[in-house]
């Protein structure tokens, strides 16, 4: 693993954590999805405090530990099981090689959304943070859950719909670097939607709330290698873009530059999802930049954007174009201040030491009593 030397010539305790990423695509903190976003700003944020950490993604992954490549990105069509099942051998192979009576890793920590169902494998504690509605995972797939396995939730009103399963024991809201957003009060006429283009992020409301106002509306984000979204993308999308009645285009995989200089100047971020969100990261964004949110009222986004101070929650995208004749009245300094206050990635960070601590204390506790 090689050695790195403390950035906190203080700290009490030295945790060595493996972090497992998505499959599929590089973790920078230029990445689409929010999951791969989250845990960029979460290592970073574990590491300069003194921790040991290795992220296990795919070649082209930027960590301040190290990377653990487990393959290369993967731009084919519906081949993510495939490359799942190649990510999820060389990280058992990497514990394997590493185990003993000094394991390399103190605890492994999933973000992956499906490595977990492996932790039976593998001898060292696996906290997995659960980013999707609870419909998404397979019926069975918390049947049975090992002695060495732990869940957190990201939000109150998901972890509501995990009551029935065992060893969640956190709700851990996301969090973002706020100082890398910058802020700025004065908005241009532009509507934007950022994330992920398929039909459960609702990009083709955001078309339809554009031209309901006649303002125009940047799409920025990426097609994940998935047909469905690429179906998707080529029929509710694609025909809308370009013209001027109103002006629509779509920006892929933009860089960080263009993706700050965007949020910053919007009028509005449109966040209207069709399914139960259980946090949005790119709601943090927008707001920490002082740009309000217009969203549709869907899982947690009411503990996400405040109605009224950060922006207007709907029940349609009717409601939505309304909303926009509107946000001009909400306090951009207020959108900023609420982020600061509740989603900063040194709060979120502080949150997951102590649960990283939590788990191994559990962990070690468990193996005292089967001794």
């Amino acid at each position: 693993m090689g050695n790195r030397s403390l950035t906190l010539a203080t700290a009490a305790k030295v945790r060595r954590i493996l972090y497992v990423a998505y499959p599929l695509l590089p973790v920078s903190d230029e990445s689409c999805g929010g999951a791969e976003q989250m845990l960029s700003v979460l290592e970073a944020e574990i590491a300069d405090r003194g921790n040991l950490t290795t992220i296990a993604a795919c070649k082209g992954s930027r960590a301040r530990g190290v990377v653990f490549s487990t393959g290369r990105e993967t731009t084919e069509t519906d081949q993510f099981e495939t490359r799942n099942r190649e990510h999820e051998e060389r990280i058992l192979s990497l514990l394997r090689e590493t185990r003993g009576s000094q394991p390399a890793f103190d605890l492994v920590h999933d973000k992956s959304g499906s490595f977990w169902r492996r932790a039976a494998e593998i001898e060292v504690p696996v906290l997995a943070t659960l980013h999707l509605p609870r419909h998404f995972y397979p019926n069975h797939a918390f049947d049975r859950v090992p002695q060495n396995l732990y869940f957190n939730c990201v939000s109150e009103t998901q972890r509501q719909t995990f009551a029935d399963v065992a060893n969640v024991i956190a709700t851990i809201p996301n969090g973002i670097g706020v100082k890398r957003f910058p802020f700025v009060s004065e908005k241009q006429d532009y509507l934007l939607w950022m994330g992920r283009i398929c039909e459960e992020k609702g990009t083709h409301l955001a078309i339809e709330v554009a031209k309901r106002t006649g303002l125009p509306l940047v799409l920025t984000g990426q097609v994940y290698p998935f047909s469905y979204h690429q179906r998707y993308y080529n029929e509710k999308v694609r025909p809308h873009l370009g013209g001027d009645d109103p002006a629509i285009c779509f920006l892929e995989t933009p860089t960080l530059a263009t993706k700050l200089e965007l949020l910053t100047k919007a009028r509005a971020l449109l966040v209207p999802s069709l399914v139960d969100e259980t946090s949005s990261l790119v709601a943090m964004e927008a707001m920490a930049c002082g740009t309000p949110v217009i969203a549709l009222r869907r899982g947690a986004i009411p503990e996400v954007v405040v109605e009224g101070v950060t922006g207007l929650i709907c029940e349609n995208a009717q409601e939505m174009a309304e909303a926009v004749g509107r946000v001009s009245e909400l306090n951009p300094f207020a959108c900023r201040a609420h982020v600061e206050d509740h989603h900063s990635a040194s709060r979120m960070a502080d949150h997951y030491e102590k649960l990283y601590d939590q788990v191994l204390a559990l962990h070690t506790a468990q193996l005292q009593k089967a001794a």
